[in-house]
């Protein structure tokens, strides 16, 4: 990878997502971009994946067994007062050049899999869509799932405004948005949708029994975000003790989808999904996908619902009796705190 457009990758994800949202990894970035050596630390990371999210797992991952480190005040997911994250790049780069064999690993076989499971509360709405269309059971099938947190949206708890307390409302996983646009009365407001199937496919499942795969995808989660964290540790415990319920295959997504989509019942609504996954797949890949849905779409009626294909809109593509129809769901924050409900708006795909 060229190294000049790496520092181009740390300047726009600190003006982008940083600066909105990690003040410690947007001041980093910042000076990342501007470092020959970690720079070219970086260069070890595999094709495709986002260069700073790798990275700053990686040294998060390796930081949690150096407490005596001078890089650990920094983190606000380790220490209660956190020094100022304006002056950590020096202990930044120490910390990467000193501890650089235990890092390179993890950036050459680490993928970026951030099981954020307050997505689901857009996804709650989006399946609630469909099941109103279809009045048949969902079956599940994601894509770049991780650990399975998000195949469980029907289990969890949400707090929606103006709508109150819905989902399983007993449930130990607590989540809210603030909803920007839209109304979700008529959608939420009835049962939670029926679920009788969920796989989960990935190039490298996360078992959320295994204390390393949780341990990275905890990484993942960026130092000021208190709240992602304990929700992930909160749908982990959950996932666990239902795990009998939950499969979980290894291996290229899109490529298994059409057998794996071959063994749902004819009697379920069949949902394909993925959210912040396909900006991690080539072009070509992206394009497979899409055309293997169609495929799927011309011997059962078929759901897709996806981000990050054409743009960063949540969007469903909808086949029935083979024709497809397509739409913006909703406008989303890539950790969920907030959206714009747009399903129904654009296309009437069931008239």
């Amino acid at each position: 990878m060229d190294i000049n457009l790496l520092s181009k990758r740390f300047i726009v994800f600190a003006n982008t997502e940083g600066v909105s949202s990690s003040p410690l990894y947007a001041s980093l970035s910042r000076e990342i971009a501007k470092d020959h050596e970690l720079l070219t630390l970086c260069m070890h990371v595999q094709t495709g994946q986002p260069v700073a999210n790798l990275l700053f797992a990686a040294v998060q991952y390796t930081l949690k067994k150096y407490p005596d480190d001078a890089l650990y005040q920094y983190y606000p997911s380790f220490v209660q007062n956190p020094k100022a994250p304006e002056s950590a790049f020096p202990a930044f780069k120490t910390f990467c050049l000193k501890y650089e064999e235990a890092i390179r690993p993890l950036l050459e076989t680490k993928l970026v899999q951030t099981n954020e499971v307050r997505r689901c509360v857009y996804l709650y709405p989006t399946f609630s869509y469909i099941y109103q269309k279809t009045k048949k059971p969902l079956a599940l099938i994601e894509i770049g799932t991780s650990a399975g947190l998000q195949l469980f949206w029907d289990r969890y708890h949400y707090a929606y405004p103006s709508i109150g307390h819905v989902g399983n409302t007993t449930s130990s996983v607590h989540l809210s948005a603030d909803v920007h646009k839209g109304d979700l009365t008529s959608l939420i407001s009835q049962d939670t949708p029926p679920v009788t199937t969920r796989i989960g496919l990935d190039l490298h499942i996360n078992d959320p029994a295994n204390d390393e795969d949780t341990a990275w995808l905890w990484a993942l989660i960026w130092p000021e975000h208190h709240e992602r964290r304990q929700l992930f540790e909160q749908a982990v415990a959950y996932v666990n003790s239902h795990r009998h319920e939950l499969q979980l295959i290894e291996g290229d997504g899109v490529a298994l989808l059409a057998d794996v989509a071959a063994t749902i019942p004819q009697d379920t609504t069949l949902c394909v999904f993925h959210t912040h996954v396909a900006n991690q797949m080539p072009k070509e890949t992206r394009q497979q996908l899409l055309d293997t849905i169609t495929h799927i779409g011309q011997t059962r009626d078929t759901f897709h619902v996806y981000n990050n294909i054409f743009d960063d809109a949540l969007r469903l593509d909808a086949i029935i009796s083979g024709q497809t129809y397509s739409e913006k769901i909703a406008d989303t924050d890539a950790h969920g705190r907030f959206f714009s409900w747009y399903g129904g708006e654009t296309v009437n795909a069931y008239a």
